[in-house]
């Protein structure tokens, strides 16, 4: 493998989804070489496009959220529904390795877009199709976002907010680039069956079963018949020991100490051995069961010292906590930083000295050097005649409208 070589170099893709999951799962592809062709509608390209600027995300100049999840791609401005359409998705999908959709099945059929009607076009094709509630069902059709099928529907939202309070809005797109990165699994997958039988296949996933997955440790508590807790009280938790503490600069500290062994150390960081004495905390059941009293103790002791205090007393008692981050601490993080999370970009076109790495790494393979994302249509005459469209032709399907530029 030379200098200018990655994994996935020479693999063909096309991606023909919208939003956040399928395409991220074609950037993770091609993070590692692979040529990506990105299909849009002439009109507005993918919604996506526009998402940067809708309210609650970061306010900002730049489409920060298209270069994250549509670097190293070429466009081409294609209207699917067009007549002459039909004779460049053949052309494309001929060309292609992969091909990623995330088309309702009912749009899918009539865009000529199913694996049904693919398949004969290039019997080698990985056909990677990704929905919102799964493919079969009442709900095949339904449009889903992760907000909707990841978070709400699988009962993640429920748990992740306290008791009294209402459920709040994730970070979009943390259900999209989990299931981005199970599609870039299934892909993977499709593509080594391909070398054992040189077959193609249909691999697929949808954010519910995404959702499902992350949250499993507790579904299959509920398939077991197991008895849930009350939804998190902080002030009264099932266990203090694993609950998050303000502290005096009014930051957050996630404590984990919840393991019978952590209680010694724990107590002895905090400076409270006097509880050793105290039969409400004497073992990790009655602890449990005066989870309120233990709050009601340790509350006013972090509220008493900044988070930085807290941070090297508990680091130095070996005591086992998260920092809740925020956004300046986040993209400035020396162990992201160190381990590649954050990866260098350096384009004029992109303000950004750094972008967020996909999160899957060979570690005697670098990956290609992010690249910016396309303008709508930027590559759609080049791409037209690497399909062997004539110049003739490449003009006829601009001027009638079924490609853009």
């Amino acid at each position: 493998m030379s200098d200018n070589e990655s994994v996935f170099s020479g693999l063909k893709v096309v991606d023909l989804a919208s939003y956040i999951a399928g395409p991220a799962a074609t950037t993770i592809l091609s993070d590692f070489g692979a040529t990506v062709i990105k299909v849009e509608p002439p009109t507005g390209g993918d919604p996506y496009r526009h998402f940067y600027a809708t309210p609650p995300n970061p306010i900002c100049e730049h489409n920060y959220a298209w270069q994250l999840t549509n670097r190293n791609k070429r466009s081409i401005a294609l209207d699917l529904k067009h007549p002459e359409a039909a004779a460049i998705l053949e052309r494309l999908v001929k060309w292609a390795d992969v091909l990623v959709t995330n088309f309702p099945p009912k749009v899918k059929v009539g865009l000529g877009l199913s694996y049904e009607q693919i398949a004969p076009l290039n019997p080698r094709l990985v056909y990677a199709d990704i929905t919102g509630y799964g493919s079969l069902g009442p709900e095949a059709d339904k449009p889903g976002f992760d907000i909707t099928a990841y978070w709400a529907r699988t009962g993640l939202m429920q748990v992740t907010h306290d008791e009294g309070s209402p459920p709040t809005l994730p970070i979009p797109g943390i259900g999209d680039h989990a299931t981005a990165s199970t599609l870039y699994s299934a892909i993977v997958t499709g593509l080594y069956r391909r070398e054992k039988t040189g077959k193609g296949s249909h691999v697929t996933t949808s954010l519910i079963a995404e959702g499902a997955w992350a949250a499993a440790a507790w579904i299959e508590g509920g398939l077991n018949g197991a008895k849930f807790y009350s939804q998190h009280n902080r002030k009264n938790p099932p266990n203090a020991l694993l609950n998050p503490y303000r502290t005096s600069d009014g930051r957050w500290i996630l404590l984990v100490a919840a393991q019978e062994k952590d209680w010694g150390g724990f107590i002895k960081t905090m400076g409270l051995q006097d509880l050793l004495q105290d039969p409400r905390f004497a073992d990790g059941k009655s602890r449990i069961a005066h989870a309120a009293d233990l709050v009601e103790i340790l509350d006013p002791i972090f509220a008493g010292k900044p988070l930085a205090f807290w941070k090297r007393t508990l680091d130095d008692g070996r005591v086992i906590f998260g920092v809740v981050q925020i956004a300046e601490e986040i993209i400035n993080d020396p162990q992201m930083l160190a381990n590649g999370i954050l990866t260098p970009i350096d384009d004029p076109a992109v303000k950004a000295k750094f972008t967020v790495n996909s999160p899957i790494q060979l570690a005697d393979v670098p990956k290609v050097k992010p690249r910016p994302a396309p303008a709508l249509g930027q590559h759609s005459a080049e791409i037209l005649h690497e399909l062997g469209f004539s110049g003739a032709e490449v003009a006829a399907l601009i001027l009638g409208s079924a490609v853009a530029t």
